[in-house]
């Protein structure tokens, strides 16, 4: 019996024998296990899973080794732990969320949504500015129908009820939200939604997803630090249980074919590592660090917001190489990432370990171009301030000539908008694409670092150092 045998022994005699020779359920991949080889010594935790000296079996390989293989108590301490809370009800844990009347937003390719959390659900797409003009095509998947959306009664604790994220049965909080924009296709019957809230301990409170489950009816799921609070909405971390095995007299301290087999993953690693350090990235790649870690339910990563943080550079260094395009944002959620160099290019691009990177130019710059088409379309857009000034919110930059489009047969087209978005960390840049026509596209820059330079624009839109 090779090593990795021994193992599934062993897991199948921890289903029979664990607890004190009581059966266990069927095994299940919920419950991790890890067989450890302490050797002669031997110290056992004294908290977490528990051991019994007489919870053991010996388990014998085919080249005659022997080992004794002591097993976990397999029990869960979270039980005593939501019995006796005696904290806020899940809706009342939401109940901040509510009171602030703030939304939630997620960005796709064609339409934008907006959750205004206990007011309303929003579908709706921006067409292509033509002049000032600006048509917003909008549903609305729900709104609330209460005065309180928290006034609802109570869910029953005991039938909480789950949904299967990335295989996982996650407990959620949900709030219905009625009276939609009529459904043609339903009898002009109004779009519902139910909105479920669920637990994650680094989330702002984003929109997951957004799926249409039976026609204009629509589950929207929200993560939330919140309902973390709860032990029964908690995610839980499954701990993993060791099962100590020992040599017995005349046995290696551990199988010989197990040794075999760790060796040779380990040299079939070493060429992999030699690659890496060769391949680092370049001084300015380096200056690329993640500042939202992927959103993650368990162990699963479920979304990842499309910021980067620019980390190496002072804002003076920073603005000069953006404006010069020889510094280039990189951004974008998804299969499809972005690269914007000023005045040079974009080019979406995917990168795939076996048939390497695909690269799309959506545009390119030409100062003539873009200074024709800023004549007919607004180049600059502005706020006014509390004092009567005016100043700079957005400018637009038209990049033409891109790859052929296969449906159109013409060249890309993008419009990059340039906004100023304050952020606590000075160096964020946020990078997404829309098209809303097809091969035509809208790509939108926002960071803190525009906020620096969007009044030096000129009456085409051009940016230029603050002097």
């Amino acid at each position: 019996c090779p090593a990795p045998a021994l193992l599934c022994g062993l897991l199948a005699a921890v289903a029979a024998v664990a607890e004190g020779g009581r059966a266990l359920p069927q095994l299940s991949d919920d419950i991790p296990f890890r067989v450890n080889w302490p050797g002669t010594e031997l110290s056992l935790p004294t908290t977490g899973v528990l051991y019994k000296e007489d919870n053991y079996i010996i388990m014998t390989t085919v080249d005659k080794e022997k080992y004794k293989c002591l097993l976990p108590l397999i029990a869960s301490g979270n039980e005593e732990e939501e019995k006796d809370y005696k904290g806020p009800t899940p809706g009342e844990l939401l109940e901040p969320l509510f009171k602030q009347s703030s939304c939630s937003y997620r960005i796709e390719s064609y339409w934008t949504y907006e959750v205004c959390h206990g007011k309303h659900i929003r579908q709706y797409h921006e067409e292509k500015e033509t002049g000032q003009k600006i048509n917003i095509q909008e549903y609305y998947l729900g709104n609330m129908i209460m005065k309180n959306p928290l006034s609802e009664p109570g869910l029953s604790l005991t039938q909480i009820p789950t949904k299967n994220i990335e295989g996982q049965m996650t407990p959620y909080y949900p709030v219905e939200l009625g009276n939609g924009t009529p459904c043609s296709l339903r009898q002009n019957l109004p779009r519902s939604s139910t909105v479920m809230y669920i637990c994650h301990p680094e989330a702002k409170h984003e929109i997951l997803s957004v799926a249409e489950v039976t026609t204009c009816e629509y589950e929207v799921v929200i993560l939330t630090p919140l309902l973390c609070n709860h032990p029964k909405y908690r995610f839980r971390a499954s701990p993993v249980n060791d099962i100590f095995c020992q040599s017995l007299p005349g046995s290696p301290l551990k199988p010989h074919n197990l040794e075999q087999l760790e060796k040779q993953q380990e040299m079939l690693k070493m060429p992999f590592r030699r690659v890496k350090e060769e391949e680092m990235p370049s001084t300015k790649e380096e200056k690329f660090s993640s500042i939202h870690k992927p959103v993650a339910v368990g162990s699963h990563q479920l979304l990842t917001v499309g910021t980067t943080h620019i980390s190496k550079l002072t804002d003076e260094q920073l603005i000069k190489e953006f404006l010069s395009g020889s510094y280039c944002f990189h951004g974008g959620v998804g299969w499809w990432k972005y690269e914007f160099c000023y005045g040079k290019y974009v080019h979406q691009y995917h990168e795939d370990k076996e048939s390497g990177k695909t690269s799309v130019v959506v545009g390119t710059w030409n100062k003539e171009e873009h200074i024709e088409w800023s004549r007919k379309n607004a180049a600059r857009t502005f706020y006014l301030r509390e004092d009567g000034t005016q100043t700079v919110r957005m400018v637009s930059h038209f990049y033409g000539n891109g790859d052929v489009c296969d449906l159109t047969d013409k060249p890309r087209q993008v419009t990059v908008k340039l906004k100023c978005k304050e952020s606590d960390s000075p160096h964020a840049v946020t990078i997404y694409m829309l098209e809303p026509h097809s091969c035509q596209y809208i790509l939108g820059v926002e960071s803190p670092v525009i906020c620096k330079i969007l009044d030096t624009a000129d009456e085409y839109g051009l940016l230029s150092v603050p002097s």
